[in-house]
């Protein structure tokens, strides 16, 4: 493995944004850093890199879900900050798949499992989000498997 891991990453970030007096980039990286912590916590040991990147997924979603709740809300100023902490943590979560990349895996997992109706919609996303991991958002996995079994 060359260089230092995710986690030590995310620290070198954090005093660097604390000696540039970045707030915005300092918070982001605190919490990405106490949501790594928790998780080992939870796990009882060191997070892999791709842990790491699993903690940071969740962070990312949460700043989306924060923000369509202050532009539902009006607040610009919130959406603002949420927007640039989001940016911060979007370097260590996985890269996103692409809509094309998304819909292959459907299909793929439609004939792997042979199915025909909604009601088999719990197995075709069980593969996707299995492959997927970390990398689709899975609400939006499901509206396109809804939609590929005609529900």
């Amino acid at each position: 493995m060359s260089g230092p891991s995710l986690k030590a990453q995310v620290h070198d970030e954090m005093t660097a944004a604390l000696k540039a007096g970045d707030k915005v980039r300092l918070g982001a990286l605190r919490m990405l850093a106490a949501g790594i912590t928790n998780r080992e916590k939870e796990v009882l040991h060191d997070l892999s890199d791709d842990e790491v990147r699993e903690v940071a997924a969740r962070e990312v979603k949460r700043r989306a879900e924060s923000i369509e709740a202050f532009e539902r809300g009006g607040r610009a100023d919130l959406v603002e900050k949420e927007a640039a902490e989001r940016e911060v943590l979007k370097v260590y979560a996985p890269e996103q798949l692409s809509d094309a990349e998304v819909d292959a895996l459907i299909d793929e997992a439609v004939v792997a499992t042979g199915a025909t109706s909604p009601q088999e919609m719990g197995k075709v996303m069980s593969l996707v989000m299995g492959k997927a991991k970390g990398k689709v958002d899975g609400a939006a996995v499901q509206t396109r498997v809804r939609a590929r079994l005609g529900g």
